[in-house]
């Protein structure tokens, strides 16, 4: 009879599972030993298990389907908590088998010991703790159903000597065939929502991932309202492309166009978007929500009407309730501003001499980079740039810690997105700060011989942090980053390195680097002064800035905002 670590292991490969992320050790052996012996199932080493967990969200974006990551006892598997808890907040299906001291030893304070069963529960839609052989493999059944289902991550946990315990029953292997559903909302709800939008002048439309296979549907409905399209992060990748209404992102790292398009609107019809930062939002302004999940609507603002729905479906049965807007003065406005705005932001995208601007980097890496490359920035400064100038187009990929806001998820990420398919390119926009945090991972890139492409954002500090103490008017301390040459640790590894400090030297450097077969790293150094301005600066930011500015002086760094204003000055004119 099979033990219940092989039992385990077949059902993931039933279940279309190719990979297993993770680390080793003494509690996770029965495991690690099914997946030797199993010919359709690869274990992927990693050097840290929150990489692993990472890699796994990753891999289940890019691939559609649920991805597994797996730790040993106690610290092994605490390391999953930042990418458990971005896998659950980006709704994406991953499996975490967390093991457990010895069964005899459990509630006794034993070497090791935690109660994953307990810690996870917060970031996960199933987490249950497996006591006896005969709970297999249905509990594992549960979780798989309960990670595709409800878009989450699902937790399993189970003891060493568990895992190596044979099964007492026939086997059973199922497999777990995800719904296909659409939600459209009542006739009623959608006749009151429709009377809101085709009685305003002015619409506008907050569009997020849930618009993701809804590009038609949305763009009909704009055009029937004669509505501008600002987009949210995670749904720049869905509805940005092909899109002759789009006016940009909104919010802290969006630009101006689609903050005044939000701001002159009389109704806001957000589509599939959890949009975090209420104070985007006009107050005054009616809001009509559209979102899956019905327990999201209204969480950012009073809504006039909330409609529950795929948003596919949805907009295909209000596109028909709708009376077409002969007035597009709204649309043509805010599509002027996007165009000036646009115009505006390529122009500090220039090549220069000498120093090397972050936007300039972002947008030759766009111009360069494959029609369906996987572009996933580190949080901070890289996604900033990457909202602003980076372009999608259907067939790219933009994912990141976009919700959960955890640094050091860009190398991880985008091993686990190379594993799905490698000959895809993947490029990790990577913070210093970032890359330094799970820096190992590069080694993981080379023992798993994953391409991946790594582009330093090498400004020598935590520079969104600088960015935030100086609107706050504190003087900046504690970001300062000491750095290495990166490229020079990227060859001592196997990985080819590059570095560039010139701005005359970085197209060529970056045509032989994304040409490179195999994984290479791109050390960009950096203006460290640039600021990424919001699209709207609020009073107290002024105020901030202000304080910062003299706080500075008196504490004998005025040379900063001498630096400050040559780096900027290009912003500011």
């Amino acid at each position: 009879m099979p033990t219940i670590a092989e039992q385990i292991i077949d059902v993931l490969a039933v279940n279309g599972v190719r990979r297993v992320w993770g680390l080793p050790g003494d509690s996770l052996n029965g495991l690690t030993d099914a997946i030797r012996q199993h010919d359709d199932v690869e274990w992927m080493h990693v050097r840290h298990e929150e990489a692993a967990a990472f890699a796994a969200s990753a891999d289940s974006q890019i691939s559609g389907g649920l991805a597994v990551c797996a730790g040993s006892c106690g610290p092994g598997n605490l390391h999953f908590i930042n990418g458990l808890f971005d896998a659950q907040r980006s709704r994406t299906p991953v499996l975490a088998i967390a093991s457990q001291v010895p069964s005899s030893e459990v509630g006794t304070q034993y070497f090791q010991e935690t109660h994953p069963e307990r810690i996870y529960r917060e970031c996960s839609v199933f987490c249950e703790l497996v006591t006896t052989p005969e709970q297999m493999p249905r509990l594992l059944e549960l979780a798989i159903r309960a990670a595709v289902e409800e878009g989450g991550v699902a937790v399993l946990v189970l003891t060493g000597d568990t895992l190596l315990e044979s099964t007492a029953h026939a086997k059973r292997v199922t497999r777990i065939e995800p719904t296909q559903y659409a939600i459209v909302p009542s006739a009623a709800q959608l006749d009151q929502a429709a009377a809101v939008l085709n009685g305003a002048g002015k619409v506008t439309i907050l569009a997020g991932a849930g618009t993701a296979g809804a590009h038609d549907e949305v763009l009909a409905v704009a055009d029937a309202l004669g509505a501008p399209i600002v987009h949210a992060l995670r749904g720049k990748e869905h509805i940005e492309w092909d899109n002759p209404f789009d006016v940009g992102m909104t919010g802290l790292l969006g630009f101006s166009s689609g903050y005044r398009a939000m701001e002159s609107s009389e109704v806001v019809l957000m589509l599939g978007t959890d949009f975090p930062y209420p104070q985007f939002i006009p107050e005054d302004a009616d809001v009509v929500q559209v979102d899956v999940r019905g327990a999201h609507l209204g969480r950012r603002a009073a809504l006039k009407v909330g409609l529950r729905g795929t948003v596919r479906e949805t907009c295909a049965a209000l596109v028909e309730r709708l009376v077409r807007k002969t007035d597009r003065k709204h649309l043509e406005t805010a599509l002027d501003h996007y165009r000036r705005t646009r115009r505006s932001m390529d122009e500090l995208a220039e090549p220069t001499t000498g120093t090397i601007h972050p936007q300039h980097l972002t947008a030759l890496l766009d111009e360069k980079a494959a029609d369906d490359a996987v572009f996933v920035p580190d949080v901070g400064t890289p996604v900033t740039w990457s909202a602003r100038y980076l372009h999608t187009n259907g067939r790219r990929r933009l994912i990141g810690s976009f919700s959960h806001g955890s640094m050091a998820n860009a190398l991880p990420q985008a091993l686990g997105a190379l594993a799905v398919d490698r000959s895809r390119q993947a490029i990790a926009l990577a913070g210093d700060g970032g890359l330094a945090m799970l820096l190992g991972e590069l080694l993981t890139a080379v023992q798993l011989r994953l391409p991946v492409k790594v582009v330093v954002y090498d400004n020598a500090s935590l520079n969104f942090v600088e960015v935030e103490m100086k609107a706050a008017g504190i003087v900046n301390f504690g970001t300062e980053l000491e750095n290495p040459d990166f490229s020079r640790i990227a060859q001592a590894i196997g990985v080819r390195g590059f570095r560039v400090e010139r701005g005359e030297d970085l197209a060529g450097a970056m045509d032989e680097f994304l040409a490179h077969d195999g994984p290479a790293l791109l050390d960009v150094v950096l203006e460290r002064q640039e600021l990424s301005i919001p699209p709207t600066i609020a009073p107290a930011q002024v105020k901030g800035f202000a304080l910062y500015a003299i706080r500075s002086v008196l504490s004998g760094r005025g040379d900063e905002l001498i630096d400050l204003a040559k780096a900027n000055a290009r912003q500011l004119l």
